[in-house]
């Protein structure tokens, strides 16, 4: 019989059928993977940050098409932690949505459960950080938008409104911000 290092849970204590690799050590692999793209997501929102306030368009492209290539390859190493973790539920005699790496972890010996457990609280302290910086940079954009509307509605005086005054003899004049392009004809 196989070590899996669950073996106190009946369902893992079976040879690994057609000769598949350790589920718990191919779950390990995926979470380390997560773990180094949380981080690269870290430092890509640095980045576009600091391309967003240097203005720099060209890089700020290649950085956003950059983003959309790892995002598909991402999606494959999505799908496959989704396998792993349908294949852990089963095995565990419980439905997907109650697969949990805590839920994980009470079923495994203490050699693998240290060894998610671990990559647990990575993850969890991953992605804490990554929300601040989501948010950060949710800021900035949502920033770089006021200050563009306000900009244009000062260029081009949208949005303003003129004040019209009559005097006594029946002549009107109008009143408003000047804005730096006449958009009368």
């Amino acid at each position: 019989m196989k070590a899996t290092g669950i073996e106190e849970c009946p369902h893992f204590a079976k040879e690994p059928q057609n000769g598949n690799p350790d589920k718990i050590d191919e779950l390990l692999v995926v979470l380390d993977k997560d773990i180094e793209h949380i981080k690269e997501s870290l430092s890509r929102l640095n980045e576009l940050r600091s391309l967003v306030i240097k203005r720099n368009d060209v890089s700020l492209g290649k950085l956003l098409e950059s983003i959309q290539v790892e995002s598909d390859s991402y999606r494959r190493h999505e799908s496959q932690r989704q396998s792993i973790r349908k294949e852990l539920a089963n095995a565990l005699g419980c439905g997907l949505e109650e697969m949990t790496l805590s839920r994980l972890e009470a079923s495994l010996r203490e050699e693998k459960k240290a060894q998610v457990s671990e990559r647990r609280a990575k993850l969890r302290s991953l992605i804490e950080e990554l929300k601040k910086e989501y948010l950060s940079t949710a800021m900035l954009l949502s920033d770089c938008a006021r200050f563009n509307r306000l900009l244009l509605e000062s260029v081009f005086g949208f949005g303003k409104t003129e004040t019209i005054t009559y005097s006594s003899d029946g002549n009107t004049k109008r009143q408003g911000e000047t804005a730096f392009v006449n958009m009368q004809v």
